[in-house]
């Protein structure tokens, strides 16, 4: 699989380390992507910030390659999915490429319920990274809200030294306090999940072309092993 990096920073150095001896072509401002030098990769990892992801979208969909995006702080443009389907090509985006994350999704799915059990809870979600780190609340911090359903769950940020992601759930009851804790040790777990799901981009005939989660990727590949 060749596999073309965009930036080559804390997470994207993790990828190169990990491919090893299929050593990727890294694009960065030194050696910035073309349609011409983009082609003859099987798949594109980036894990640019989102600001300067965003201006590539337009070549990257160009070329037809399939993409794995772990940008955050990034808000889609209007009609990507559909353009990336009319590309006829396979892009797959998340915040967080924890392959742990994806279970504890239906964790909170299920402390979703705590409104219906409970007459008072207050939850509440705290997220610590490091001081690199431009978006706050993180990517992930706001999918875990969402996860959760509770409109008024409080979200809040710290940035400490090199911290590499720790999230935080803390649901309050009267008489109760339950907490929910993920921590990531290295960012090799996310450059581990990007590389997982480019391989799936690449081999999975049965993916449709467009803008998928990672969510949906994981899922229907467990869905493939149980049955």
């Amino acid at each position: 699989m060749k596999v073309a990096l965009l930036g080559a920073g804390k997470t994207g150095g993790k990828v190169k380390e990990l491919l090893g001896n299929d050593e990727p072509t890294v694009f960065d401002l030194n050696n910035p992507p073309t349609l011409e030098k983009l082609k003859g990769h099987d798949v594109i990892i980036s894990f640019l910030p989102g600001e300067a992801f965003l201006p590539y979208i337009p070549l990257l969909i160009q070329t037809g390659i399939p993409v794995v995006s772990g940008s955050t702080g990034i808000t889609w443009p209007k009609g990507i999915s559909e353009e990336i389907t009319k590309a006829q090509t396979k892009w797959v985006w998340s915040a967080n490429f924890s392959l742990g994350m994806r279970l504890v999704h239906p964790m909170i799915e299920i402390l979703s319920q705590t409104p219906g059990l409970f007459s008072e809870c207050e939850a509440s979600i705290h997220e610590i990274h490091h001081t690199k780190k431009l978006d706050a609340p993180s990517g992930t911090a706001l999918l875990w809200k969402k996860w959760l359903g509770i409109e008024n769950a409080k979200v809040t940020s710290e940035r400490i030294g090199d911290v590499v992601g720790i999230h935080e759930l803390k649901i309050e009851t009267e008489n109760e306090i339950i907490t929910l804790r993920h921590e990531a040790k290295d960012r090799r777990i996310f450059a581990e999940g990007a590389i997982w799901a480019a391989k799936r981009l690449v081999n999975d005939k049965n993916l449709k072309p467009g803008l998928h989660s990672f969510e949906e990727i994981v899922k229907n590949f467990c869905k493939e092993v149980l049955k």
